[in-house]
């Protein structure tokens, strides 16, 4: 066998950065005293252990490709990047409707992007910041320009009204966000990886193949809220330190941070554990979105800029973790 041929290899520009970020809610503000009753709660109890006042929840007339499509045309619209432009579609959900095909070819024809790369990434709660590196990778690579990368979650297909482990914490939307080259970096390197001993701390009640034989009823989520305060709190601060570390940046040099939006009561120890100084802002969207998975980073990268102007152009340290359990983190520059 010859080994003298050379195999031509792709190249592309040495660094990546956001562009423009789009956002899609569900349009249903579910109130705490709607959901209270099933799970014998109340409106003070759901707050104070989840900080969570409403949740947005979709229709039935929607679903992860229709918010998917709304979010992604938002986003290119505020990057000014064109859907001929875009070489990769990249979705992040646990909730698509069908097994297959990928809500991301869909996502693509309904933006009008013609034949591009798209698949999607099931990696729950981390699964934006999963498709971030992998756009940030499929640019360098030479394989894409523009990638669009969306989270969308319908999470209330998903829910036992009934249950009081998670179904109170949940909502439903898409943020999307175009990932493009630059001239300087925009995008650290991730620090990805997951625990599958502990894969049961967020799982389904259920095997779909049994609820088809007629076995079960039909999967719905769960979650151990001890285990995953534990594990999202004070893992997730080593993962968030040296997603810095390797970035080259330090805490204080930060203009923003946006954990995953798992519950309020979270998010303010995971801060307090990363000692986060009072001159970054924290994102804290869950408060009137709830927990939206693969879309609560963008979700909450989307508010926070338009709150917070005074970020624009900054750091931010994004981190996604939750089923798997697995976990993503990277610092970007914000558009």
């Amino acid at each position: 066998m010859s080994t003298s041929v050379t195999l031509n290899t792709a190249t592309g520009p040495a660094f990546t950065r956001i562009y423009g970020l789009g956002a899609y809610r569900g349009e249903h503000a579910v109130t705490n005293e709607d959901i209270a009753e099933p799970i014998n709660s109340s409106d003070e109890w759901i707050r104070q252990r989840t900080g969570i006042i409403t949740r947005a929840r979709a229709g039935e007339d929607q679903n992860v490709v229709t918010m998917g499509v709304a979010a992604g045309a938002d986003a290119l619209q505020a990057s000014g990047v064109q859907p001929e432009q875009i070489g990769a579609v990249i979705v992040a959900t646990v909730t698509n409707m069908m097994q297959t095909p990928a809500a991301a070819t869909r996502i693509a024809d309904g933006l009008g992007i013609k034949d591009p790369t798209a698949y999607d990434i099931s990696a729950g709660c981390a699964g934006y910041c999963y498709a971030i590196a992998q756009a940030d990778a499929l640019i360098r690579a030479g394989i894409a320009e523009y990638v669009l990368v969306v989270g969308s979650e319908k999470l209330s297909d998903f829910i036992d009204p009934t249950d009081r482990s998670i179904s109170f914490l949940l909502g439903d939307g898409a943020g999307a966000t175009v990932v493009g080259p630059s001239d300087t970096p925009g995008i650290s390197r991730s620090v990805i990886g997951s625990d599958g001993s502990k894969w049961d701390a967020v799982s389904m009640s259920g095997e779909l193949h049994k609820h088809r034989l007629g076995l079960e009823p039909f999967p719905t989520l769960r979650q151990d809220g001890k285990a995953v305060f534990r594990w999202a709190v004070w893992e997730m601060a080593k993962v968030a330190r040296e997603a810095l570390e390797v970035a080259g940046i330090t805490a204080d040099q930060l203009a923003a941070f946006i954990p995953h939006q798992a519950n309020m009561r979270i998010i303010d120890e995971f801060a307090k554990q990363l000692g986060v100084p009072e001159s970054v802002i924290i994102a804290r969207d869950i408060q009137d979105t709830g927990n939206t998975s693969g879309a609560s980073v963008p979700l909450a990268t989307h508010r926070l800029l338009q709150e917070h102007p005074e970020v624009r152009g900054g750091y931010a340290l994004q981190i996604g973790f939750g089923a798997g359990l697995a976990y993503a983190a990277q610092v970007v520059r914000l558009p």
